[in-house]
């Protein structure tokens, strides 16, 4: 097997061929990087193998590279196992959590000097080696957490399985990556969840109710518990601190619902409810605004509902249309509408272009929902 030439010189061994392990191998298997393939499973390498992920281990193997890709509570025993049983490779793990492991590998005396923590942000709603995917981290972020223990040098190999597998770099330090993922993954993980779980009691007639909001504010509850209790655990302090925070905002909203509730009118802490939610709404909307859009633009789109009839080859013809009117898709997202023989599908384009796109769609008869 062989792609576009590599950076990296193999052999690289891949500790745990999950989801992500089986990508990493099968990307690199594509550049047509050596690699080997070790997992407490048999049975998962087997499988990974056979999609053409790389040989099993054998005791002549000496890997200039190791990527530890198991569960967070046992990331760093593995990692020290490692070292210690390669003493020419460098090693790193793709943990969602990076402090933690490093102190651990530490206390275990273990060579930091070959180790450095790394975490692609990237990802499917399924796991397994059957789930890999050469191209999953195209594109994506994936941080190297560095510590001054490890030289650019070594981590360099690091680097090149990164910018190998067409992610983008970010370096960060081990404390600076688990405060930023509290911040945008595992706390929004925890409000998720919470949320999800006012609809276990729910009524069933509010519940047919749902629309693409409670998708969208639900829609990473589905999780693995048994995973994020792991997540959670290891970066307990910086998540807990930005629920705090939330939790402050909260209770100003409450209060404010109060006042609104009671009288209808009225101030809470001198700041009139009306006021206090419409400075927290425009929070959220600034908070958005902020959030990387199409090619990491920091830019907002307006949206266009059409309404598709449920049968198939309507969604694409809906594409090929808009392709052929000359727009260019920003985003889209597809509902179904409950009861109803149809889907909505939600297009987003520029905001100058909101104009043209409406009319070239309705011309062509399509329906426009909003």
């Amino acid at each position: 097997m062989s792609g576009p030439e590599s950076r990296l010189t193999g052999p690289v061994r891949v500790v745990g061929v999950g989801l992500l392990g089986t990508s990493i191998a099968l990307g690199l298997r594509a550049r047509g990087v050596e690699v080997i393939l070790s997992d407490a499973s048999p049975t998962n390498v087997r499988i990974a193998m056979d999609y053409g992920a790389g040989r099993s281990a054998g005791d002549a193997d000496e890997p200039r590279l190791i990527v530890v890709c198991v569960p967070p509570d046992v990331t760093a025993s593995v990692i020290v196992r490692e070292l210690s049983a390669y003493p020419r490779a460098v090693v790193t793990d793709v943990a969602s959590v990076k402090g933690p492991v490093l102190a651990a590998v530490r206390a275990a005396g273990a060579d930091v000097t070959r180790y450095v923590g790394s975490h692609p942000l990237a990802g499917r709603e399924k796991g397994g080696p059957m789930s890999g995917r050469a191209d999953l981290f195209l594109g994506r972020p994936w941080v190297v957490a560095g510590h001054p223990d490890i030289s650019y040098q070594t981590a360099a190999a690091v680097d090149d399985l990164i910018l190998d597998l067409g992610a983008t770099l970010i370096e960060m330090t081990a404390e600076q990556h688990d405060s930023s993922v509290a911040l945008v993954s595992h706390a929004p993980q925890l409000v998720s969840t919470l949320m999800a779980r006012r609809l276990v009691s729910a009524p069933e007639a509010a519940v047919n109710l749902a629309g693409g909001g409670l998708r969208d504010v639900t829609r990473v509850a589905s999780s693995d518990p048994g995973l994020w209790v792991q997540i959670l655990g290891a970066n307990a302090g910086a998540t807990a601190e930005v629920l705090r925070g939330v939790r402050d905002d909260l209770d100003e909203v409450l209060a404010a619902l109060d006042t609104a509730s009671a009288d209808g009118d009225g101030a809470v802490g001198g700041t009139p409810w009306r006021r206090t939610l419409a400075e927290t709404l425009a929070g959220g909307n600034a908070g958005v605004a902020r959030i990387p859009g199409k090619h990491g633009q920091d830019r907002r789109y307006a949206q266009l509902v059409v309404m598709v009839d449920d049968r198939p080859g309507e969604l694409a013809r809906l594409l090929t249309e808009l392709g052929e009117d000359g727009v260019n898709l920003e985003d889209l997202r597809l509902e179904h509408s409950p009861g109803a023989q149809i889907g909505l599908a939600e297009i987003a384009v520029l905001p100058e272009t909101l104009d043209t796109v409406t009319s070239a769609l309705a011309a062509r008869g399509w329906r426009i929902a909003g």
